[in-house]
């Protein structure tokens, strides 16, 4: 284990201080408060310290029309909490002597392939759990708009993706890389992966109301809801079919609590799905993050958790995001404590809900940190919405495009994305992506030869698109911006800082 692993690895083991008494007193009258100040239609909280889970309780409804009350056994979609399940999937196989943390991956998928060649034989499962690799990001989150897409498809569309960073040389995000790993537990158990972690992980730790695919669901689960032009509504849930293991987990708060409580070790029999060793293993760094010089903080990334620091205490830790849903995880090993709440809204108050806990558990002077977030976000709307005017007020007005629209029409192609198809459909032009009937657009026509794209899904929001010509004047490409980081979700895909613009060429 190298010396930065090391020394950040046995800060997480510091031993743990004891609980004031009554420190969560009041606390579900103030959940609630922020629950309702925050419109968050419904919301789960588990909170464990030492041998003791403090709560398990949900808040507010399923959903906006039926109103179905939210219990500690709703199940929400969970998100990227489910890569470090991933991680542990793997974990449990290292244990058993079937693979190792730094098994080459082709020596598992012999089909996997990336742009460089040498890096192609040089990553391994350690690389592809801490987001070492270096490719991944732009393309890997959008395997949330491919379930139509098989895995081989998808992993052989791999191989066209440029590096955004260099091989091991930084911190990329990717999905992809996860969707990789979950082929590997397949590889090698024989399993699917969702098989798999349900069997072997959900079981022992008699996680029985958790799933690893969106059947699982069922009428005790949360609805997704979006803000849309301004009204909070219910949106379709989103299915991650091979991307499965990045994010497809719906778990509960009692599950969570005993998730928590298996990973800050607390219940560890002789049933545990894995060793203490192999666990230490996941919580450990892997991967440098960030680091803020002057203020001497340290982010790493281990294998499926986030490693960084909260007040003096060193934090493992989550977030999940999926369409309309958004969770997070917090272990304080110090403290013995963990904390999960998941939400049927994106707000800025589950961060806040965690900084609250700790304070009461750990005694510290507390802050009115979900006041600060609220007007933080007010702000952040409201920057939102005036970059989104000034962007609109850019549009040329009586401007025309270059021909008729059937001029448009036509397949398009890119290596990384596949095909868009370009069809005249009851007057208007649209656009299928990746031969999947639900991920249609509806063009509008902006300005010359850029349209403004509305998926059937609206919780998909908008996508910019434009034609170029080729020398004689016809439609030879066609250019489509993927948003990955709008500014504020809720007030629209754009403007964003974090975007691709990917190039079709006409076939």
């Amino acid at each position: 284990m190298s010396m930065f692993r090391t020394l950040v690895f046995s800060l997480l083991l510091v031993g743990s201080s004891s609980v004031a008494a009554g420190p969560l007193d009041g606390l579900d009258e103030w959940i609630e408060a922020e629950r309702e100040r925050w419109a968050i239609p419904g919301l789960t909280v588990a909170i464990v310290h030492g041998d003791e889970v403090l709560l398990t309780r949900g808040f507010g409804h399923q959903d906006l029309d039926q109103r179905r009350a939210v219990d500690a056994d709703t199940q929400f979609g969970i998100a990227s909490l489910s890569k470090a399940m991933t991680a542990t999937a793997i974990g449990i196989l290292v244990d058993e002597g079937r693979l190792d943390w730094d098994d080459r991956v082709v020596d598992h998928l012999p089909a996997f392939r990336l742009s460089d060649p040498w890096v192609t034989e040089q990553v391994t499962i350690r690389d592809l759990l801490s987001h070492r690799v270096g490719v991944g990001r732009l393309f890997g989150n959008r395997l949330t708009f491919m379930p139509a897409a098989s895995f081989d498809e998808s992993l052989a569309a791999l191989r066209h993706h440029e590096f955004e960073q260099p091989f091991r040389q930084g911190y990329v995000y990717s999905n992809a890389m996860y969707a990789v790993a979950g082929a590997v537990v397949e590889s090698v158990s024989g399993q699917p992966w969702a098989d798999f972690v349900e069997q072997r992980l959900f079981v022992p730790l008699d996680m029985n109301r958790s799933s690893a695919r969106l059947s699982g669901l069922d009428d005790n689960a949360a609805r997704p809801h979006q803000m849309i032009r301004g009204e909070l509504v219910e949106i379709p849930r989103r299915d991650w079919t091979w991307g499965a293991p990045s994010a497809a987990v719906n778990s509960t708060a009692n599950d969570l609590a005993r998730w928590m409580r298996f990973n800050l070790a607390t219940e560890f029999g002789d049933d545990a799905p894995l060793s203490r060793e192999v666990l230490a293993e996941i919580h450990a760094p892997a991967n440098l993050a960030s680091f803020d010089a002057e203020a001497g903080v340290i982010n790493a990334y281990g294998l499926g958790w986030s490693l960084g620091r909260h007040e003096t205490f060193h934090v493992l830790r989550h977030g999940g995001a999926t369409d309309g849903i958004n969770s997070l995880i917090w272990l304080v090993p110090e403290l013995e404590l963990g904390i999960a709440v998941s939400a049927n809204r994106f707000t800025g108050f589950n961060a806040a809900l965690m900084q609250e806990v700790v304070a009461r558990v750990a005694g510290l002077e507390r802050e009115d940190w979900s006041e600060t977030s609220y007007h933080r976000r007010q702000d952040q709307m409201a920057e939102a919405a005036e970059a989104r005017e000034e962007f609109e007020q850019q549009r040329q007005p009586n401007t025309a495009p270059s021909g008729p629209f059937d001029d448009y029409v036509g397949d398009y192609h890119d290596p990384l994305y596949g095909r868009a198809e370009v069809r005249m459909e009851e007057g208007e032009l649209t656009v299928r992506l990746w031969q999947d009937d639900s991920q249609l657009l509806r063009l509008e026509h902006w300005h010359h030869d850029t349209f403004r794209g509305h998926w059937q899904n609206p919780a998909q929001r908008e996508k910019f698109l434009w034609f170029s010509l080729d020398e004689s004047g016809q439609p030879a490409e066609l250019n489509v911006r993927f948003t990955l980081r709008p500014l504020a979700l809720e007030e629209g895909v754009y403007p964003a800082d974090y975007v691709r613009v990917v190039r079709y060429q006409r076939r």
